[in-house]
């Protein structure tokens, strides 16, 4: 019942979000220069924040990575170069999945 509660009110809240994005002026009313501004402004910002998610996210990830390889190492150390070398691979796909976030955060802005 409570997640059912949570559901309703984060329907709610989407919903009266859109109301004000319905209650935008024509772009002929208020001039195409007000808008492109509006437009490239939210464009950095959100550029910056999904890319600081993803940088710090990835950040976690690697950290998390980096533990459990060496807590695999020491539990069991005639396996610790097979972890090793998993824990590399592991550690430059996330790596690469930051930089492509990089990427398209250039290629949008």
């Amino acid at each position: 019942m409570k997640k059912l509660k949570y559901l309703f009110y984060i329907t709610l809240a989407l919903m009266l979000m859109a109301v004000v994005a319905v209650a935008q002026e024509p772009a002929a009313a208020t001039g195409a220069g007000d808008n492109a501004n509006t437009v490239s402004a939210a464009k950095a910002i959100g550029g910056g924040i999904g890319f600081g998610l993803a940088a710090g996210l990835a950040g976690i990830g690697q950290g998390l990575v980096g533990s459990r390889a060496a807590e695999g190492a020491a539990r069991n150390p005639g396996a610790a170069s097979t972890v090793q070398t998993l824990m590399i691979i592991a550690l430059a796909l996330i790596e690469s999945l930051v930089l492509f976030a990089l990427l398209i955060v250039f290629v949008k802005l």
